[in-house]
């Protein structure tokens, strides 16, 4: 709608191992959206991938050298002005 505010885009980190690596991840908002406010649409999940296999919000795991492992962060949830404003 037209009075409608984007919440903001998420951020993409890639990361390429140089030597086997313990990584740990503590992410959130991988399969529930950030809710948009007073009506507007909610944004998108974040994702996490090593070599494009997916991976869950919260993990521990050795990668070995040379996997990459990508987190792309949720974009915000759109908003808008409550009713009446």
């Amino acid at each position: 709608a037209g009075d409608e505010n984007v919440g903001g885009r998420g951020l993409i980190r890639e990361y390429e191992f140089l030597q086997d690596t313990q990584v740990t991840l503590l992410t959130e908002r991988r399969t529930t959206p950030p809710w948009g406010l007073h009506g507007a649409k909610a944004g998108r999940e974040g994702e996490n991938k090593l070599d494009g296999e997916w991976l869950p919000g919260k993990i521990s795991l050795i990668a070995k050298a040379g996997q990459r492992l990508s987190i792309q962060t949720p974009s915000g949830g759109n908003w808008r002005l409550p009713k009446g404003l």
